[in-house]
């Protein structure tokens, strides 16, 4: 097996795997999409009733918008992930407390008139929780109103909920191959000079381009030309990007051990069968 990245940014990731099945291959798709650890906001506790700034202005504790469309809001909001955190469920404490191994506590307290921002979202502890995004809306506040909160994050996957899904757009094709006659056009030369990564091959009567790099010049040879098409099963090509809970390369090499794991748990399952 051979692997390549392509491309790499911190929320997406574009690469080749050379050598597996298309069987492994959806294995690996649904493990980036289901199976990767994220941390979320799990339990929000609203605080109800008037209060007060330091200046002494009263504030109703209410917002336009019901508890629970703010607590699925506040579920959504992308929180940097470590994967060194358990799940709650693996700790040595009763089901419904944490501690610091899986749970982060975070508060918010706003006065109107004003946007609630997910930056307003305080981490109790460690900074580095702070949200990815800190500009996603939650809610408006208007005059006299506030919205005060504490909320629970902890571990999950996106087979649980959505909002513990760390990757979108998670997709692979198989690795193509377009062979084109040099006589049938001068097209081709525009092309080789528009996408010179493209290329795989070239002799005096054919050249041959391959689509696994971006290049939009590339579809002007499938829609002009009658080029020979070829795929290969056991080439593809992934590409991803994350929410920013998690950095898109830490997201795949977790993919790639959990994948591991569960393929020795089965052979082992197998062997004992």
């Amino acid at each position: 097996m051979e692997f390549h990245i392509l491309e790499l940014q911190d929320r997406y990731i574009k690469f080749e795997i050379k050598g597996i099945t298309p069987s492994v291959a959806n294995a690996l798709r649904r493990t980036l999409i289901n199976d990767i650890p994220k941390l979320a906001i799990h339990k929000v506790i609203f605080h109800h009733g008037q209060i007060r700034d330091m200046e002494g202005n009263v504030y109703d504790s209410s917002t336009p918008l019901f508890d629970e469309i703010i607590a699925h809001r506040l579920g959504l909001i992308p929180l940097p992930t470590d994967l060194n955190m358990k799940f709650r469920d693996e700790c040595d404490h009763p089901p419904d407390e944490g501690c610091p191994l899986c749970t982060v506590t975070y508060t918010l307290n706003k006065h109107g008139p004003a946007t609630v921002y997910s930056g307003d979202l305080i981490p109790v502890g460690d900074e580095k929780f702070k949200p990815v995004d800190p500009l996603i809306p939650i809610v408006k506040l208007k005059e006299h109103q506030a919205i005060l909160l504490e909320a629970e994050a902890i571990m999950g996957t996106a087979k649980e909920h959505a909002k513990w899904q760390v990757t979108s757009g998670v997709s692979y094709k198989y690795h193509r191959e377009i062979k084109v006659n040099k006589k049938d056009s001068e097209l081709w030369e525009k092309v080789k000079k528009s996408c010179p990564k493209n290329v795989i091959k070239e002799d005096d009567k054919f050249i041959i381009f391959t689509d696994d790099i971006p290049c939009k010049e590339i579809a002007e040879i499938l829609s002009f030309e009658n080029p020979e098409i070829t795929e290969d099963d056991s080439w593809f090509i992934f590409e991803f990007e994350t929410d920013g809970s998690l950095k898109a390369i830490d997201t795949l090499e977790y993919a790639i051990k959990r994948l591991k794991t569960r393929f020795n748990t089965l052979r082992e399952h197998a062997s004992l069968g």
